[in-house]
C-alpha cells in the first residue's frame, strides 16, 4: 500500500539523517540449524499440545483484516465454552456492530447496522471464505492448538535442519497430491525452537487451491496455559488473500463465561 510505503521511507530517511556521522553496517542474520529430535518426540509434543483444553476461555481482540478489497480494524470479545460453542462480539468505533454464535453444527450472525440476521449451518464458512472449517477447528485456531490434529493418526518427520516440522502426509505423497489433486489436505506442524509449543500451522488444499498458514508470533502463560498473545492468519485462495492479524487481552481462563445471542423480532433475515 502506498501508505505503508510513505512510512518506510519517512522511517528511512529519519535513519539516514541520524546516522550520517557514524559507520554504516550490515547485520547479517543467519539462521542456525537445530539439534536433530526424533520423529517420536516431535510427534509426542503435538500429542500433548493437542490436549491442553481449557473449560472456559475470554479475550479482548484487536482484529487487523485486509484483503483484495478490504482493510480495516476492530475490535472483539470473544468467548469459548469448550465443545460447546464460541461467542464474538465485534465493535467498530466502541459500537456494537455484529454479533455471532458459532456452535457444533451452526452459525448465527446478527448484523445490528442493517437490523437483520443470518442463520446457518458450518458450510457458511466455506461459502463466504473458500475455507472448509469445522467448529473444532475454529476452537483450535483461537486457543493457539494443532489444527485438525488427530493423536491416533500416523505423522512423519520433516526433515529440515531449521525447523521442527512435523507433516500428515510423507514427502512422495505430498509430491503427489501436487500432481494430482484429490479430496485431501496437506498439515504441516511446525514447533518453537526449544521443542515445547506450537509456533505454527500450514494447510494446504490442493483440491482447490487453498492455502492457510498460522503463525503464532507470540504467548502469555495463563494459568498454566501458553494462550496466544499475536497471531497472523494468511488464507490465500483462487478468489482472494487474506491477511488477519490477532492480538489477545485480558485473557481469561477457567472462569466462569455467559454465552448469549439475542435476535430482536423486528429483524430480518440478511439478504
Amino acid at each position: 500500500m502506498n501508505r505503508n510505503f510513505s512510512f518506510l521511507s519517512l522511517l528511512l530517511l529519519t535513519s539516514m539523517l541520524f546516522s550520517c556521522a557514524r559507520k554504516m553496517t550490515e547485520e547479517i542474520v543467519v539462521a542456525e540449524k537445530l539439534h536433530k529430535r526424533k520423529e517420536k518426540e516431535l510427534v509426542a509434543v503435538l500429542d500433548s499440545l493437542a490436549l491442553v483444553k481449557p473449560k472456559t476461555f475470554y479475550s479482548k481482540l484487536s482484529v487487523d483484516f485486509k484483503d483484495t478489497t478490504t482493510n480495516i480494524s476492530f475490535k472483539t470479545s470473544l468467548k469459548i465454552v469448550t465443545d460447546s460453542a464460541v461467542n464474538a462480539i465485534i465493535t467498530y468505533a466502541k459500537i456494537p456492530i455484529v454479533t455471532a454464535m458459532i456452535t457444533t453444527d451452526s452459525i448465527i450472525v446478527v448484523n445490528k447496522r442493517d437490523k437483520c440476521f443470518e442463520r446457518e449451518t458450518l458450510s457458511y464458512i466455506k461459502e463466504k471464505f473458500g475455507i472448509d472449517f469445522t467448529y473444532q477447528n475454529i476452537e483450535e485456531l483461537f486457543l493457539g492448538r494443532p489444527l485438525d490434529y488427530n493423536v491416533d493418526q500416523k505423522y512423519f518427520i520433516v526433515h529440515d535442519p531449521f525447523n521442527y516440522s512435523v507433516s500428515s502426509h510423507k514427502k512422495r505423497e505430498r509430491k503427489r497430491l501436487d500432481r494430482k489433486p484429490k479430496e485431501d489436505i496437506v498439515i504441516n506442524y511446525i514447533l518453537t525452537k526449544d521443542a515445547k509449543e506450537l509456533s505454527k500451522t500450514t494447510i494446504t488444499s490442493p483440491s482447490d487451491s487453498t492455502e492457510i498458514v498460522v503463525d503464532y508470533n507470540s504467548r502469555n502463560l495463563v494459568k498454566n496455559i501458553n494462550v496466544p498473545y499475536e497471531v497472523v492468519i494468511k488464507i490465500i485462495t483462487p478468489r482472494n488473500v487474506m491477511l488477519i492479524k490477532l492480538e489477545y487481552e485480558k485473557v481469561e481462563v477457567d472462569e466462569p463465561q455467559e454465552l448469549l445471542i439475542i435476535i430482536p423480532e423486528k429483524y430480518e433475515k440478511c439478504n
